[in-house]
């Protein structure tokens, strides 16, 4: 079974992307902010990280920066969902390993396409 981390702390959004994912037979954790999902990446290592930007506590952005410093090895996809589209916001991710951007809102079937074929490519 294939985990998944998604980090967002808007609840509404966390609770559709965990249903959907559960319902496709993914494994599921969830977290509201940054700090809480790299303390979680110590005991619990995902196969797909899916992650906010703007957030509370530690962003999105620096919770990519934190775990390329501390698992410059890391396998695992990280996927940035954001509104922010501009230029600069993009930007930092060129030095993050693995990482693909998509748009908010999130389309549900977008993501799930993405995962299959991810997880496809791993097979």
């Amino acid at each position: 079974m294939n985990k998944i981390m998604i980090v967002d702390d808007e609840v509404h959004v966390l609770r559709i992307l965990k249903v959907s994912l559960e319902k496709q037979g993914y494994q599921v954790e969830t977290h509201n902010n940054g700090l809480d999902a790299l303390e979680a990446l110590a005991r619990y290592t995902p196969d797909v990280l899916i992650t906010d930007i703007q957030m509370p506590r530690m962003s999105g952005e620096e919770l990519c920066h934190q775990i390329e410093e501390k698992y410059p090895q890391r396998e695992f996809l990280i996927f940035v969902l954001t509104s922010r589209t501009e230029v600069e916001h993009r930007e930092w991710s060129a030095r993050i390993n693995n990482l693909k951007f998509m748009e908010k809102p999130v389309s549900i079937r977008n993501l799930l396409n993405q995962l299959s074929e991810y997880f496809n490519e791993e097979a």
